[in-house]
């Protein structure tokens, strides 16, 4: 219980600079909080599992599924061996050019390419569409609906750019207003 209520309080206040964020309380059970899959080091989508060469920046995603948050893992893109400190991964090895370290919804990006959202829910191994989000399905006429810093997103949900500090908000189900910014550590 600590845990998940630490958890809230972190997401809840995970480094908007919007006024007054409201806070939106974590889905329970296990579509809510979707695993990392762990890899076995193949390439995917022609990204490849690498040692750590080049310096990150960070895009913060924030999920939202019937009017709840869906918690992005810690662990996506980190192939064995890793190890867990709570809710934390610490990479012993090779990492893809995406990466979660945290549940906080940072995705720390290697720049090889112009990766997209696409990109990360492959290498997540979770299903992104106009009607799939992670675990939950839509309708055509009620799509996913997909924000970039703060404006609504008109195209290919999958071809959003992993823009360095952009914010992406994805919601399916009630409207919930999206952050236009986050507050990046120092150095991502």
């Amino acid at each position: 219980m600590k845990a998940t209520v630490a958890l809230a309080l972190l997401l809840a206040g995970c480094g908007s600079q919007a006024a007054g964020p409201i806070p939106t309380p974590i889905g329970i059970g296990a579509r809510f909080h979707p695993g990392a899959t762990i890899h076995a080091r193949a390439p995917i989508r022609g990204l490849r599992c690498e040692p750590e060469k080049a310096a990150r920046y960070g895009v913060h995603v924030e999920l939202f599924a019937d009017g709840l948050v869906v918690i992005i893992p810690p662990g996506i893109g980190v192939a064995p061996p890793f190890r867990r400190t709570g809710a934390f991964v610490t990479p012993h090895g090779c990492t893809y050019p995406l990466r979660t370290l945290d549940p906080t919804g940072v995705i720390e990006v290697r720049p090889v390419r112009k990766l997209t959202l696409g990109d990360l829910f492959a290498v997540w191994g979770r299903p992104l569409s106009a009607t799939r989000l992670v675990g939950f399905r839509t309708t055509a006429s009620r799509p996913v609906r997909a924000y970039v810093n703060g404006e609504e997103w008109n195209g290919s949900i999958a071809a959003i750019p992993l823009s360095r500090h952009a914010e992406i908000v994805l919601e399916l189900g009630p409207f919930i207003a999206p952050h236009r910014a986050f507050l990046f550590r120092p150095g991502l």
